[in-house]
């Protein structure tokens, strides 16, 4: 792995569940060797959220790749002891504890700055510093308390958004602070610790809704997969049960669906559509001109006919079409990685680096490397089987 941005770069990481483990496996696809630090009695419990990938965690396996794991009693003085030996020489410390838990230990940001100048720690925690410090902070709470829930959904209900985007949002950006540590640490030689909140991550991306709530007077309505101030924006269904997804963005694409997918040029005048916020003003009578073309065409045609009119559209797929993306197989964005007790196949990293090779190595089983990392660290044969049968590694 020579050629990889991070070789050389060792992260020691006391992790679980999603946010911090996003953020390290993105290091670990860049190179860093990335210590995984899990309990010895099951390890992080992520493992255990479902068995559906050979008998591991779907997001266990998404998350884990390429990293080393070792077992750990933490509420334990020998247990501690270890840490600290990794913590002394390695680059990078994330943890995501429980609030409360790092500074309990004596692996804080400011407890460690002082024994080791050039450590860079990360933390990720629900709310950051304050009053909520101490409140527990999974995704869907997370989402709620930021308003995302309040927007998603349709009229009659809100829903949560189908994936862990509060996580995703906090890991990118403990991911993003850390190379920017890193990067500050290369050119100054100055450590700067990196500090994210779930709750700061997703708020960031609610930004839009924010200002348009604050300086409009009303948040934006919930309204499906249509915009709430764009139409037509939104997925229909074409006569075979497909939804189609378009979208307007400009009076152009209005002339054009008018006349090439509607086939009704007297609506481009017209004064209730002329303008997008004319047409958001008559919604309802937009979508149904709009619906009743599709009932009228299979959503190959319609996909078809917005193309030729220039206007974006995408069918609304399954997770099993998109699965079977053309975009995904035909570009070999599938590579086959290895998990405890099989093989299953894993999307490369987003990023592409010309001349680099994703890195895309095995999914640890719990432990696994525990006896590689003690060894290098000069532990016997005999300290190792101590530390077993006192039950500070398994």
């Amino acid at each position: 792995m020579a050629d990889l941005p991070l070789t050389g770069i060792t992260v020691v990481s006391v992790e679980q569940a999603v946010a911090a483990p996003f953020a390290t496996r993105q290091l670990a696809d860049l190179g860093a060797r990335v210590i995984k630090v899990e309990r010895p009695d099951g390890g992080d419990f992520a493992r255990r959220y479902d068995t559906t990938v050979d008998g591991q965690s779907s997001y266990f396996v998404w998350l884990n790749r390429s990293k080393q794991s070792l077992t750990l009693d933490l509420k334990s003085p020998r247990g501690r002891e270890i840490l600290d030996q990794l913590v002394a020489g390695a680059d990078v410390f994330v943890q995501n504890l429980a609030p409360g838990a790092a500074s309990r230990l004596g692996f804080d940001p400011a407890t460690l700055a002082a024994k080791y100048p050039q450590l860079i720690t990360c933390t990720v925690s629900g709310y950051g510093e304050g009053l909520w410090a101490d409140r527990k902070a999974y995704d869907l709470l997370v989402q709620c308390q930021t308003g995302l829930v309040s927007l998603t959904g349709t009229p009659e209900g809100a829903a949560r958004v189908g994936i862990s985007v509060a996580d995703i949002a906090a890991g990118m950006y403990a991911y993003s602070g850390i190379l920017t540590a890193l990067f500050t640490r290369a050119t100054t030689g100055i450590a700067r610790s990196v500090d994210v909140s779930l709750f700061d991550a997703l708020a960031e991306w609610m930004g839009q809704p924010a200002y348009y709530t604050r300086y409009g007077g009303t948040q934006p309505p919930r309204v499906g997969t249509q915009h709430a101030t764009i139409s037509p924006y939104g997925a229909y269904t074409a006569a075979d049960g497909k939804d189609v997804l378009f979208s307007i963005q400009n009076e152009r694409e209005w002339i054009s669906l008018c006349r090439q997918f509607l086939g009704r040029p007297e609506l481009i005048d017209d004064p209730r559509y002329a303008t997008g916020s004319a047409r958001v003003a008559h919604r309802d009578e937009v979508n149904a001109i709009v619906a009743r073309r599709f009932s009228e065409i299979g959503s190959d045609e319609v996909m078809s006919l917005l193309d030729s009119a220039g206007i974006a559209n995408a069918g609304v797929n399954s997770v099993q079409e998109f699965l079977e993306h053309p975009v995904l197989t035909e570009r070999g964005r599938w590579q086959d990685i290895g998990i405890p007790g099989s093989q299953v196949q894993a999307m490369l990293p987003p990023v592409n680096l010309a001349g680099v090779t994703a890195r895309m190595d095995p999914v640890p089983a719990a432990g696994e490397h525990t006896e590689l990392i003690l060894t290098a660290l000069g532990y016997s044969a005999q300290d190792i089987r101590d530390l077993r049968a006192e039950g500070i590694i398994s």
